[in-house]
């Protein structure tokens, strides 16, 4: 029989990247990349003079396009692969990113009369402008007495769904009335290549509240946070749910023909791109917690029971793997802080440095940074660059640091930075444990993962835990690809359980990270002080970063 294979598409923050594997081991036998021309919009529209207001984060869904318009025929021709010997094909999404569309699934910021109004276009995950609608919804369900439930998990984000379209309604209603849909980008991808109105079961659970047994939220829930959103699930979110590995349709004509595949493939349900790195590390077990270290960081844990606290998600059984809850949560800026310091606030004279080693300026204070001992630079830091997921789920807390004086240097700075992160994955970590789950594996991957031994390291010392590396320096597009071969079936080459794509398609390395001993007792102490300086700087101890945010917005111009 000929070799079966399929294509699993990572959507990321800014660039979208095609893998193709083999069904039989998952070798990726071609990769293409293209990144997004809009990049992320953070400060004016495409028309160059619509200025957007602080902590919004837009993007254009051409750009989406482009990325299957380029780099799905040039892993064709790259890999010499005929088209009758590729089974399935699935995509991976950042999220919550949402988009409204028209009746002919055509996005309104495509349209003339949109193309000046910000909220007709695509918010991206890390979209923060709806804080104050996030709050107002954490209000109105401790008024309910349902904040504690498992489906709201404690504290609502300013990322969800929800909160996203509530700040349509509130800033352009014409907007929210134009939209047939509103929809996660991802869902948006199947919807075109396929015809399908079906949605994924990862996004609508883990993103807009959707649980197989009940389905969405009532309709006086969103009555009560404005009367012309009571009927939204109706109206704007209609469709049908699909679970994760399932076959969301086929590959129409249209798409067959305009990528070089063939017609009737099968597509599978979109998922949240962190949680398809889940079986693209290996994870398929409890007892596994995913690691992925990236732009931010997802961490992923599987559990018999629901559970909710903290910004920890974990109510939708099935979401990721088949049989198991899987708790969810991570760090909002990981790679975009250490990118931001690079970038801001590093000197000439280490950049020239790096040129003259032939490095990077990241790889320069990476080697600078093995040469500290943990605790001696004197400094702690709190990892809100992008604000807080756990356990405070504000997006509008920022950043801090401590202990700096005239004789700090820059890879100091760089390495508190790192453990701040590795500080925020414990108390994740720990919040896991709370509900019952034993972390006895972590897997990790991630560009970072890959590249940092400093960054790895940390993260052992800090947590207390050996760390592995996933096989493949492509999990979330391998996990897709894994996706595509459940939902293309064992009938076509594929597989009949994720589990069983799994063991065969993905693994991990050999080298693991071990915890210092000597580090593991210093990190212990620090790690007490970065738990006391979350409490104080929370929202509800001492509101201080949220006063300097709300004075921030109040004399920002724009």
């Amino acid at each position: 029989m000929n070799q079966k294979y399929v294509i699993g598409l990572d959507y990321g923050t800014l660039s979208g990247r095609a893998v193709l594997a083999r069904c039989n081991n998952g070798e990726i036998v071609a990769t293409a990349v293209k990144a997004y021309s809009h990049g992320v919009m953070d400060q004016y529209l495409p028309d160059g003079y619509t200025k957007l207001p602080v902590n919004w984060a837009l993007e254009h869904p051409q750009d989406y396009l482009d990325v299957l318009d380029i780099t799905i025929p040039k892993l064709l021709h790259d890999s010499g692969i005929a088209k009758e010997d590729i089974i399935g094909i699935s995509i991976d999404f950042t999220s919550c990113t949402v988009l409204p569309i028209d009746k002919n699934g055509v996005p309104l910021c495509m349209h003339p009369e949109f193309i000046h109004r910000p909220n007709a276009y695509v918010k991206l995950w890390k979209h923060h402008g709806a804080q104050q609608e996030a709050d107002q919804i954490n209000a109105l369900l401790e008024s309910r007495n349902e904040i504690t439930s498992p489906r709201f998990g404690g504290r609502i984000s300013s990322e969800l769904l929800i909160p996203k379209v509530l700040e349509i309604i509130r800033n352009d209603y014409e907007v929210y009335e134009a939209a047939d849909e509103i929809l996660e980008a991802g869902d948006w991808l199947t919807r075109l290549l396929t015809g399908s109105q079906k949605r994924s079961g990862s996004m609508a659970g883990y993103k807009a509240w959707w649980l197989p047994e009940e389905g969405y939220p009532k309709t006086d829930f969103y009555a009560a946070l404005d009367t012309r959103m009571e009927n939204i699930v109706e109206d704007k979110l209609s469709g049908d749910i699909c679970p994760v590995g399932g076959k969301i349709g086929v590959l129409s004509e249209e798409w067959g023909n305009r990528l070089g595949l063939m017609q009737g493939m099968a597509v599978g349900a979109s998922i949240i791109d962190s949680h398809a790195g889940a079986p693209g590390s290996g994870i398929r077990q409890k007892g596994q917690m995913m690691l992925v270290v990236g732009t931010s960081s997802v961490m992923v844990a599987l559990s018999d029971k629901p559970y909710a606290k903290k910004g920890v998600c974990g109510a939708l059984k099935g979401g990721i793997i088949p049989g198991y809850y899987a708790l969810e949560s991570g760090l909002a800026a990981v790679g975009d802080m250490l990118g931001w310091f690079v970038e801001r606030c590093v000197p000439e004279s280490y950049a020239n440095l790096a040129k003259e080693e032939n490095v990077s300026v990241h790889e320069l204070l990476t080697k600078l940074g093995l040469r500290c001992n943990a605790g001696s630079s004197g400094l702690l830091a709190l990892d809100w660059w992008n604000g807080n997921k756990t356990p405070h789920v504000d997006g509008d807390l920022s950043g801090v640091i401590l202990g700096m004086t005239l004789r700090t240097k820059p890879e100091e700075i760089y390495r508190a930075l790192i453990e701040s992160t590795a500080y925020g994955t414990r108390m994740i970590i720990e919040t896991f444990e709370e509900a019952g789950i034993e972390i006895a594996e972590i897997i990790a991957s991630g560009g970072i993962a890959e590249k940092n031994p400093l960054f790895m390291q940390i993260y052992a010392d800090v947590t207390g835990k050996a760390i592995k590396l996933a096989a493949s320096n492509q999990t979330a597009a391998l996990g897709s690809a894994i996706y595509a071969a459940v939902a293309a079936g064992k009938e076509k080459g594929g597989y009949a359980s994720l589990g069983e794509a799994v063991m065969a398609m993905s693994g991990v390395k050999d080298l693991i990270y071990h915890p210092i001993d000597e580090n593991k007792i210093v990190y212990e102490r620090l790690y007490e002080e970065y738990k006391t300086l979350s409490d104080y700087f929370g929202p509800k101890e001492n509101g201080v970063l949220k006063r300097l945010y709300e004075i921030k917005v109040e004399q920002t111009r724009y």
